[in-house]
C-alpha cells in the first residue's frame, strides 16, 4: 500500500510539473477553429508547455477546449491552469492600430495592410468582388469610394472580409437623416455623392477649397459641361497626379473615367473621400458674392484660383500659373 501511495504520489509530481511553469516567454498564434490539441501543439513548441497532451486532456475535460479564442498572444509560461485561462478569455489577443488616410486608393489600402502583415491581397480582391457585400447604394463594380478613411483596430487574424465590414460600417455613420435629407433635396444619389467628393478628395485637401471645387464641378454637371478634372485620368491610368503628362497623351485616353473625353461624373468613385469632401459636396460654394456660377479653377502659388468664363480662366492662367511670380 505505501508503494501503491508513493507511486502514485511521484505521478502526480511529474504530471504537475508538465502541466507546471516553464519561465519561458513567447508570441503564439492560435488560428481560427483551433482545437485543444492543435493550440496545446503551439503552445509546447513556443516552450510554453511540457506536455501537450497532458494539456489537450485537461482542455477537453474541463470544457475549455470549446471555449477558445483565437488570435496572436503573448504569453508567459506560467502553467497549464493560467495559460488556459488566458486562452478563454482572461486575456485579450494582440491588436493593431492601422490609419487609412482621406484619397486614397483601394490599392493603396491593401498596400498598408500587407505592410502590418495582414492579407492585403485578398482585401484587394473582395473590393472588386464584393458579391454579398456589396451595399444597396453602391452602382460599381468594386467598392472603391465606400472605404471609410479612419483609424481602425484589428486582431491580427482580422480576415479581408473583417476589414471590409468594419469600412463598410463607417461609412454608414455617415449617412444620417439629416445627410440622406440633403442627397434628397440636392437630386444625388449616394453613388453619385461618393464619385463626385472622392474627385473633390484628389483635387485638394483643404476644406475651405473642397467646398468651392465641390461648387465648380456641380456647376459643370448642371450646364452639361465636361468635369475635366485631372485625377479622373490618373485613375483612368494607375498613375499618380504628378505622373500625368499631357505630351504622353495621358489626357486622351479613351477610358469612361477620362472626364476630358466623356461627360458627367465617371462610372464610380476615384478613392476613398474623407468626410470634408463628403460635405463639401452637400454644402457646396457655387457662386461669387454678386451670385454668379463658378465653372474654372486652378491651384497655383500656394492658393486656389476661380473663375466665372473660359477667357478670365485663360488669362489668370497666365499670369499666375506660367509666368514667373
Amino acid at each position: 500500500m505505501v508503494v501503491f501511495f508513493l507511486t502514485f504520489a511521484l505521478l502526480l509530481s511529474y504530471a504537475l510539473w508538465l502541466l507546471g511553469p516553464t519561465g519561458a516567454e513567447a508570441l503564439v498564434r492560435i488560428p481560427r477553429g483551433a482545437t485543444g490539441a492543435e493550440a496545446a501543439r503551439l503552445l509546447e513548441e513556443a516552450g510554453l508547455l511540457r506536455s501537450a497532451y497532458l494539456f489537450t486532456v485537461y482542455l477537453r475535460f474541463s470544457g475549455q477546449a470549446r471555449r477558445l479564442v483565437p488570435g496572436v498572444y503573448r504569453l508567459r509560461g506560467e502553467g497549464a491552469f493560467r495559460l488556459a485561462r488566458a486562452l478563454t478569455g482572461g486575456q485579450r489577443p494582440l491588436t493593431l492600430t492601422l490609419t487609412f488616410p482621406e484619397g486614397e486608393r483601394a490599392v493603396d489600402y491593401a498596400q498598408r495592410l500587407s505592410q502590418v502583415g495582414l492579407d492585403g491581397e485578398g482585401f484587394l480582391r473582395l473590393v472588386r468582388n464584393p458579391a454579398s457585400l456589396r451595399p444597396p447604394y453602391v452602382e460599381g463594380d468594386t467598392l472603391e469610394g465606400y472605404l471609410f478613411p479612419a483609424t481602425y483596430t484589428f486582431d491580427l487574424l482580422a480576415e479581408p472580409e473583417e476589414v471590409v465590414r468594419a469600412m463598410l460600417r463607417r461609412f454608414e455613420q455617415e449617412l444620417t437623416p439629416p445627410v440622406r435629407r440633403l442627397l434628397e433635396e440636392r437630386g444625388l444619389s449616394v453613388h453619385a455623392w461618393v464619385t463626385l467628393a472622392s474627385i473633390v478628395q484628389a483635387e485638394t485637401g483643404d476644406p475651405w477649397e473642397m467646398a468651392r471645387v465641390a461648387g465648380v464641378f456641380l456647376n459643370r454637371l448642371e450646364r452639361g459641361m465636361p468635369l475635366q478634372a485631372d485625377p479622373t485620368v490618373a485613375y483612368a491610368l494607375g498613375k499618380r497626379l504628378p505622373e500625368l503628362s499631357r505630351t504622353a497623351g495621358d489626357f486622351a485616353v479613351d477610358s469612361p473615367y477620362n472626364t476630358y473625353r466623356y461627360g458627367g461624373l465617371p462610372p464610380g468613385p476615384i478613392g476613398n473621400p474623407g468626410q470634408e469632401a463628403l460635405l463639401a459636396v452637400l454644402n457646396p460654394v457655387r457662386t461669387d458674392e454678386e451670385g454668379r456660377p463658378y465653372l474654372f479653377f486652378f491651384h497655383a502659388r500656394g492658393r486656389l484660383f476661380l473663375n466665372l468664363d473660359f477667357e478670365g480662366h485663360l488669362r489668370d492662367l497666365a499670369r499666375y500659373r506660367y509666368s514667373p511670380p
